[in-house]
């Protein structure tokens, strides 16, 4: 079977800025992959992450040995984790749907939940407007709290006293010490706190070991494939799947297995994407203990018949939009 592949930037503006500990983030610029073989079309998306030294134009430079390839399939399975190979796996996994007429839900035995709860996120401010933000998603059942260094208890608080009945995840990105997460401690432990991700350096995570904390810290930029879990053990309680990190489903599949086996909790987390790079990540929030996938709440216009996040909750995109065994040719027009 012979596959074409394409591949073009996509720039998505978003509603509001999005600020975290390293930057702010005005637009979602991504990668979008056509496959196509026999009449049939399948899409993926990645996002190219500057944390892991990757750009629109370093991943499409990555791609280009594979848009040549006569075995695309072969090529994508040689690229290493990160966004140029995620992009092309979700392609294929769309593809192989539509051609076989096998779901990647029916493939991977992991069915989209009609129904999921997703932390929404109030992106780093002011204490004064994350408390604002906060209170204009206070009925969503989760919410996720960016940090810095810079006075993050005032931040904390601030939002806790805007989403009394709202849980927490707690996400420095890597931006503190370990000085001030132990710092934090008893703050943390008197409120309902799911995770803290991430809140040391990756290269500085050996601070955690042997630290017992009263909450569930979660390793982000610190695990990116399932050969990374076995040293997680005693210093993370749960890690967060990304697809771009993983570099595609099919690992990523695989590495929630191997984390369920190894006793961690698992959040299924995504970048500011699209609905088109969030939508295959559903098949893992379904089967995670979290899920953290409001990448295209965040766009100011998202793909027609793409997901929604209303409340705290996902409703899944309309039949056809991805991972289907029928095509969804109307829906990309």
């Amino acid at each position: 079977m012979s596959i074409a592949v394409s591949v073009r930037p996509v720039s998505h503006p978003l509603k509001a800025p999005f600020r975290i500990s390293r930057g702010v983030k005005t637009a979602a610029d991504v990668i979008e992959a056509v496959a196509s073989a026999d009449g049939h079309v399948g899409r993926g998306e990645s996002v190219p992450y500057g944390r892991y030294g990757e750009t629109v134009d370093s991943v499409l430079a990555q791609l280009a040995p594979a848009l040549a390839s006569t075995d695309v399939e072969a090529a994508c399975a040689a690229l290493p984790p990160g966004a140029a190979r995620n992009a092309l796996d979700l392609a294929l996994w769309d593809l192989r749907a539509r051609r076989t007429g096998v779901s990647v839900a029916a493939a991977t035995g992991l069915p989209i939940p009609s129904a999921l709860v997703t932390a929404v996120t109030v992106s780093l401010d002011t204490p004064e407007a994350m408390g604002a933000a906060a209170r204009a998603v206070a009925d969503a059942p989760l919410i996720k709290i960016k940090l810095s260094a810079e006075d993050p208890a005032a931040r904390l608080r601030a939002v806790a006293a805007a989403a009394p009945n709202s849980r927490f995840i707690v996400d420095p990105n890597e931006g503190w010490t370990f000085d001030i997460l132990d710092g934090l401690k008893s703050l943390l432990a008197d409120l309902p706190i799911a995770l803290v991700e991430q809140p040391l350096p990756a290269d500085a995570d050996h601070d955690l070991e042997g630290w017992d904390p009263p909450f569930t810290v979660c390793a982000d930029e610190s695990v990116h494939v399932g050969g990374d879990l076995a040293a997680l053990k005693g210093r993370y309680q749960a890690v967060n799947l990304k697809l771009d990190k993983t570099g595609g489903l099919t690992e990523a599949v695989a590495m929630l297995k191997s984390a369920k086996a190894l006793g961690f909790q698992v959040m299924t987390g995504c970048m500011v994407a699209s609905s088109l790079g969030v939508a295959p990540a559903l098949h893992l929030g379904g089967a995670s203990d979290f899920a953290d996938l409001d990448g295209p709440w965040w766009l100011a216009t998202d793909h027609p018949g793409g997901l929604r996040v209303e409340r705290g909750r996902i409703t899944p995109p309309k039949p056809g939009f991805w991972g289907d065994a029928k095509g969804a040719e109307g829906l990309w027009l």
